[in-house]
């Protein structure tokens, strides 16, 4: 009983925390002047991230097993390694481009998993037999990490071509409106007209500059933390190839979780290769990465709700 009210408490400490940080977050956009609260954004992540250990370590207390073994409680692990995630550049005190992206991902997902819907999945029961097996910590953790930060790599992927398309577009029309009006006039308008677009120009370059550099910024941390998701997702879907050949006799199965994140590693491939071409890299390897954000979703939580296959335990089936 102590665990469980334990547990109740540090849910709502660390879903208000992340609340108030998204608040805060929302101010910083809105208003520069306010640049101490920022500090207090980090804190207050700091405060989620220790919550959320002390939740993780209090059900694994009371349950017996790490707590990854349904979907409520691998959201719970999602969320806390989106706090990981967040942490990671403020400790090595490099601007965090992160912070806009991990801070709403862990208020959405442990809002989610908090929500009633999965009310009859949040408490902990005994493992069914498919998963009582050491390899559970290594299988499990491993997905849930790398799904945690292929998601943050393809969202920063996301907004590199969101900011890269939208300066694609002011170009586009800034050269459409020169010639519509460059035809009608005589050379020395026309050179009138071009040498007010250098001048412009000239005014508008350090703001080019800092975009340029937020779009280098972006695509090394997304490089980066996508490496880092696809080792784990590498190292996770080995780990569950074994424990396949134990439990049921194969190692691979075709099961729809299998597939899905069969196709996830090849996605996640596919932008490592476009990365080794200087031809596709940048804005082509984005675009892959982007739609990988909707297939990790769909591998993750899709199958979920389908709760077919051998990996129907922890689906929203059980809820019934």
């Amino acid at each position: 009983m102590i665990f469980l009210t334990l547990e109740h408490i540090l849910t709502h400490i660390s879903f208000s925390v992340v609340s108030i940080v998204i608040l805060i977050h929302f101010l910083t956009l809105l208003v520069n002047e306010f640049v101490g609260l920022y500090d207090s954004s980090e804190k207050g992540m700091l405060t989620t991230f220790f919550c959320l250990t002390g939740l993780l370590i209090t059900r694994w207390i009371y349950s017996g097993h790490l707590p990854i073994s349904d979907l409520y409680e691998s959201l719970i692990f999602l969320s806390w390694i989106f706090s990981i995630i967040h942490m990671v550049p403020y400790f090595k005190k490099h601007k965090n481009y992160l912070s806009t992206i991990t801070a709403p991902s862990t208020f959405f997902t442990q809002g989610f998993a908090t929500w009633g819907l999965l009310t009859d999945m949040n408490q902990s029961k005994i493992l069914v037999p498919a998963l009582q097996s050491q390899w559970l910590i290594m299988h499990v953790s491993m997905m849930v990490s790398g799904y945690a930060a292929l998601l943050c790599g393809s969202l920063l992927s996301a907004a590199l071509l969101v900011i890269t398309f939208r300066k694609v577009i002011r170009i586009v029309g800034k050269n459409n409106n020169l010639l519509n009006d460059s035809f009608p006039v005589d050379e020395i308008q026309y050179m009138m007209e071009k040498r007010n677009i250098l001048k412009n120009t000239f005014f508008t370059s350090s703001r080019n500059y800092y975009r340029f550099q937020l779009i280098q910024q972006l695509d090394h941390w997304g490089f980066r933390i996508l490496s880092i998701g696809f080792l784990f997702l590498t190292i996770g879907i080995l780990s569950g190839a074994v424990w396949a050949n134990e439990a049921w006799g194969s190692y691979w199965n075709w099961d729809p979780k299998e597939t899905w994140a069969f196709i996830t590693w090849t996605i996640f491939a596919i932008y490592f290769h476009t990365r080794t071409n200087k031809n596709l890299e940048g804005l082509n390897s984005a675009i892959v990465a982007s739609i990988g954000f909707l297939i990790i979703w769909i591998c993750y939580f899709g199958v979920n709700l389908l709760g077919i296959g051998l990996h129907s335990y922890g689906s929203f089936t059980l809820i019934s």
